[in-house]
C-alpha cells in the first residue's frame, strides 16, 4: 500500500452559503492532469471541528447530479451526508466525479444523431459521455478507475490543506462506495472508510449477470484479485461495510467480510472491520443513513 498523495493545487472559493448549523462553500481546484474539479466544502458553524471526510456521490444514472445530492439540494435525502455530518462537527469535502454535474462533457454523437436528443444532457447523452470516459481511456492503455482515484486523492490533499486535520475519512454509497473502498485500499492517508451498497465480488456479479459500473472494468483484475482483497488492504485501518440482503451490488458482502477478517485478526484489530447487514434493497434508507453517520462521527471522535 502507498499514499496516492498529490500536492494540492490552489483552491478557488466561488461562493459561500450559511445554513442552519454549517457553512457550505463552493470551491474549485485542479486535478493532477489540470482538469478543474468543483466541490462543496462543508464546515461546522461552531468552533469545534473534528476530523475531515471526503464524501463521494452515487451514480444512479443521474448525470446532472453529483455534489448537490451530498449537499441535500437535490435527489435522495438519505444521500445528504454533507449537512448532517457538518452539523455534528465534521468537515466534509464533496467533489463532482468525472462525468457528473459540473464535469459532464460532450458526447460526440455527430450531426446525424444530434436531433435524436430532445434536450441537453439527457439520460442517453449522459450515459454516452460517461461511457466515453471509460472507452477512450481503455484504447489508449489507461483506465477510468485510475482517473477517478487520482481525482479522489487530490480531494484528500485539498482536505488536508484546508483543515490541517490529523484524521481523514472517506464515505460513499454504490459507485461512491466502491470508489471509497479502492481509495482506502490504496491511499494510506485514509484512516477510516465506509463503503455502502458496493461490496460484491466480481465472481458473484459475473455469476448473477449483474452489470459492472464503468470504473470497475479493469482488464484482468478479476483473475487475480477481488473485493475481499481490497478489504484486506485496508487493515489495520478502520472500515464499515454496509449491505442489504436484496441488493445485487452487495450480494455476497457477508462472505467477503468473513474472508478478510483473518487479516485484521493477524494485526490484532478484528474490530476495525465492521459489517452492517440489513433487510432491504440497494437504495439507502433512514436506518442505514443514520447508522453510517453515527459510525463516521464515532471514528472522528476516536
Amino acid at each position: 500500500m502507498a499514499s496516492l498523495t498529490h500536492p494540492p493545487s490552489d483552491v478557488q472559493f466561488l461562493g459561500v452559503d450559511s445554513e442552519d448549523g454549517y457553512r457550505r462553500t463552493l470551491v474549485c481546484y485542479a486535478a493532477p492532469d489540470g482538469e478543474p474539479i468543483e466541490a462543496f466544502f462543508f464546515q461546522p458553524a461552531g468552533s469545534e471541528q473534528r476530523g475531515a471526510i471526503l464524501a463521494l456521490h452515487q451514480h444512479n444514472s443521474q448525470w446532472k447530479i453529483g455534489k448537490r445530492e451530498i449537499a441535500g439540494l437535490v435527489g435522495d435525502p438519505f444521500q445528504a451526508f454533507g449537512p448532517t455530518l457538518a452539523r455534528r462537527g465534521v468537515t466534509v469535502l464533496a467533489p463532482d466525479s468525472i462525468g457528473f454535474e459540473s464535469r459532464m462533457r460532450n458526447t460526440g454523437w455527430g450531426t446525424p444523431l444530434a436531433p435524436l436528443l430532445k434536450k441537453p444532457h439527457s439520460t442517453v447523452e449522459g450515459w454516452l459521455q460517461y461511457y466515453n470516459q471509460m472507452a477512450h481511456r481503455l484504447v489508449t492503455g489507461d483506465l477510468l478507475i485510475r482517473k477517478i482515484l487520482e481525482d479522489s486523492a487530490a480531494g484528500l490533499s485539498v482536505l488536508q490543506s484546508l483543515t490541517k486535520s490529523d484524521t481523514l475519512g472517506v464515505i460513499g454509497h454504490s459507485f461512491g462506495g466502491s470508489t471509497a473502498l479502492f481509495l482506502a485500499a490504496l491511499d494510506t492517508r485514509v484512516d477510516y472508510c465506509c463503503a455502502s451498497g458496493s461490496v460484491c465480488s466480481y465472481r458473484r456479479k459475473l455469476a448473477d449477470q449483474t452489470a459492472l459500473e464503468g470504473s470497475l472494468i479493469i482488464p484482468g483484475f478479476a483473475r487475480h484479485f477481488d473485493f475481499d482483497d481490497l478489504l484486506r488492504c485496508v487493515a489495520p485501518r478502520r472500515i464499515l461495510v454496509v449491505s442489504a440482503n436484496t441488493d445485487p451490488n452487495s450480494a455476497d458482502a457477508e462472505e467477503l467480510v468473513h474472508n478478510a477478517l483473518p487479516t485484521f485478526g493477524e494485526m490484532n484489530c478484528v474490530n476495525h472491520l465492521q459489517h452492517l447487514r440489513v433487510s432491504g434493497g440497494h437504495t439507502l434508507d433512514q436506518e442505514r443513513f443514520h447508522a453510517i453517520v453515527d459510525w463516521m462521527v464515532s471514528q472522528v471522535s476516536g
